[in-house]
């Protein structure tokens, strides 16, 4: 009996880690991973507000408008955010839109609820600002990955960088060169320093870890 041939060559453990099969997520993926990456960025809105800073994005400017109008920084969070659903409808398509609506109502939410649970009797303002741009940019990286953001300029940069290949992280530093130009004038010179590190970290957390050809699921 003639043995049989193969054509081409075999597979290797390297070839099958290198050609992983995409799968999309579950509704309870995706559920979980809204809760999850909502959750991180509301404990690191929590460090920023307890050491007094702040971050980039329209939660920096929401941080820095709460302050200067002593309005709530959630209220004030979703508000900006309306105008960026029309963006995100246009050139991202409903699911995507209706994932961000959900997460900016998870983390507007989560805003309201963690300062009843969550206190800071001692919190170093170098660590507040390492530990806000872990949590941040961990919490964004998820949302992505899940399809959504926290809206406002992260739908421009996630469309840019899916449309374009322009690294989202790139994108949102541009724009919180002008939040931190503003917030000068509310906030003592040391204050924009040290937030201006941890939003450092989320940018450059994102543009390291968020790419499609590292993460293909969706």
């Amino acid at each position: 009996m003639d043995r049989p041939t193969f054509s081409g060559q075999m597979p290797t453990m390297v070839s099958f880690l290198e050609s992983p099969t995409a799968e999309q997520h579950s509704i309870f993926d995706d559920v979980q991973g809204l809760l999850v990456g909502t959750l991180l960025v509301a404990i690191s809105v929590q460090f920023l507000q307890a050491a007094d800073l702040f971050t980039g994005q329209i939660a920096g400017l929401s941080l820095v408008g709460a302050k200067a109008l002593g309005m709530s920084f959630g209220a004030l969070f979703f508000v900006l955010n309306l105008p960026f659903y029309v963006i995100a409808l246009v050139r991202m398509g409903l699911i995507f839109t209706l994932k961000t609506f959900a997460a900016v109502g998870l983390l507007t939410g989560w805003s309201f609820l963690l300062p009843q649970v969550m206190t800071f009797a001692d919190l170093h303002v170098v660590f507040a600002a390492l530990a806000a741009g872990v949590t941040a940019g961990a919490g964004l990286i998820v949302l992505f990955r899940h399809n959504a953001t926290l809206g406002g300029v992260g739908i421009v940069a996630v469309w840019l960088q899916d449309s374009y290949g322009i690294k989202a992280g790139w994108v949102q530093l541009g724009f919180d060169v002008l939040v931190f130009a503003l917030s000068v004038s509310f906030f003592p010179i040391n204050a924009v320093i040290y937030s201006l590190l941890g939003a450092a970290i989320v940018n450059i957390m994102i543009a390291t870890n968020h790419r499609r050809d590292r993460y293909i699921a969706h």
